[in-house]
């Protein structure tokens, strides 16, 4: 028998490099029911097969991963976040959104937004997402070689996207370059990696000209790489958009000639009717930022409308200076139960379509539904481990319904991205979690 391949009870397969043994599986395939006492064999950067335990014979040299007492799932997907605000977490607390926006963290970010401080800013945010099973994350931030790097280091797949506003931001000083930055940006980065997508990050419609946000687009078509916005986050953006052009903000963006499926629209708050029927008709990619939302009181997204009309929205955590975790399991149990008290229906926003948001819906808004979101053969390697043998996780009737409601990001025992393990029993292996947290504390002393 030949030395890559392993004979097992069933058949013989190509020899795995990981072998995660033992648990309950949820594919999130579609109509798949969970899959007790279940093994995921992994080779490279992808799944080669599943198989029930007990039904093969671990071969030596290959890497197990003991899931026993475990649920095995698709890895998280981040939908909207600024990695690198991890340095502002707990900044500017309890403060409308317009006031922390413009007198606390815009001032805060001119002066401690350097590339040397969002590079470690963003290894933090990094090391806690891989804490707290998140596999992929869409980024948007300003200095963002810094995070391409720290994202680099991490080994988390990623679409990292330089902002581009038309106001003096941490390295752009002067906004008339803002274009030429982040077209420069991608053009570094295109290619460099097959997990890391670079891409640019309009912040507004109130923020960006409409020369900037076509231009913006532009570039995006050009290289066939998606451009994110936050569109519709407060009531008042939505005024100042109406009063400014006479129309709401997604009809302004559609007639600018911007609504397409290349556009990520994030939070996507106050839609009427017809703007929700507008995004779907356009293919737009939304994705939900509900804990930002909350604390920001920026209102509640019309999810379950959204959902109901056929679109698939991703998840988001947004910046930890709006949210202060980056810790996926407490969004999607947040997701759930606010899309029920504001629609006063208990079934609304179920446990399973939050699940789907943060796993193979969020791959969708990503562009990667081929590749990552659910677990099957051949598709790539970006997996989860979660210990349910914990009080807050007793008894398990329903899988899916304890990943939402009682499981958090502490739970996460192991992660692996592309198939390659970046934490395993709580230990991380491709970051240094001392060294980390010590300079941002060091930073966080030098913010006042």
């Amino acid at each position: 028998m030949s030395d890559s391949t392993v004979n097992t009870s069933e058949h013989i397969v190509e020899l795995p490099d990981i072998i995660i043994e033992g648990g309950t599986l949820l594919t999130m395939v579609e109509g798949e029911a969970p899959l007790e006492n279940t093994s995921v064999f992994v080779k490279k950067d992808r799944i080669i097969d599943i198989k029930p335990l007990g039904s093969y014979v671990s071969p030596s040299g290959v890497e197990l991963i003991d899931a026993k007492k475990c649920i095995i799932m698709p890895g998280l997907i981040n939908g909207h976040c600024h990695t690198a605000m991890t340095m502002f977490r707990g900044y500017a607390d309890d403060l409308p959104l317009r006031q922390w926006l413009f007198e606390k963290i815009f001032p805060a970010e001119a002066v401690h937004a350097t590339s040397e401080n969002v590079y470690w800013a963003a290894l933090l945010g990094c090391l806690e997402m891989i804490a707290s099973g998140t596999t992929a994350f869409i980024d948007g931030y300003f200095n963002q070689d810094a995070t391409m790097k720290a994202a680099r280091e991490s080994g988390l797949r990623a679409i990292i996207s330089q902002g581009i506003i038309d106001f003096p931001a941490p390295g752009v000083p002067d906004p008339a370059d803002n274009l030429i930055i982040g077209e420069e940006f991608i053009k570094k980065h295109l290619g460099y990696s097959d997990i890391l997508m670079p891409g640019v990050f309009c912040h507004s419609p109130v923020t960006c000209s409409d020369r900037t946000l076509i231009k913006a687009m532009e570039i995006s078509m050009k290289y066939s790489l998606p451009m994110q916005i936050h569109l519709s986050e407060t009531a008042e953006e939505v005024e100042e958009i109406i009063k400014r052009t006479g129309k709401r903000p997604a009809v302004y963006l559609n007639d600018l000639g911007i609504l397409n499926n290349n556009l990520i629209a994030s939070h996507s708050v106050h839609l009427d009717d017809d703007e929700i029927e507008l995004l779907f008709n356009k293919g737009v990619r939304v994705v939900h930022a509900p804990e930002s939302n909350m604390k920001l009181s920026s209102g509640v997204a019309r999810m379950q409308d959204m959902i109901d009309r056929g679109i698939r929205p991703g998840i988001g955590t947004d910046g930890c200076a709006s949210n202060n975790n980056l810790d996926m399991f407490k969004e999607m149990d947040s997701a759930a139960k606010l899309g029920k008290v504001f629609t006063n229906n208990p079934v609304s926003m179920s446990a399973a379509t939050v699940l789907r948001m943060a796993t193979i819906w969020g791959a969708g808004v990503m562009g990667y539904k081929k590749d990552i979101g659910t677990i099957e053969k051949g598709k790539k390697a970006d997996i989860i481990v979660v210990d349910v043998n914990q009080p807050h996780m007793t008894p398990l009737y329903n899988p899916v319904s304890s990943v939402v409601y009682s499981a958090n990001g502490g739970d996460v025992k192991d992660s692996i991205v592309n198939g390659r393990v970046l934490m395993k029993d709580r230990s991380f292996i491709t970051l240094d979690q001392k060294t980390i947290m010590n300079r941002i504390r060091a930073i966080g002393r030098g913010i006042k």
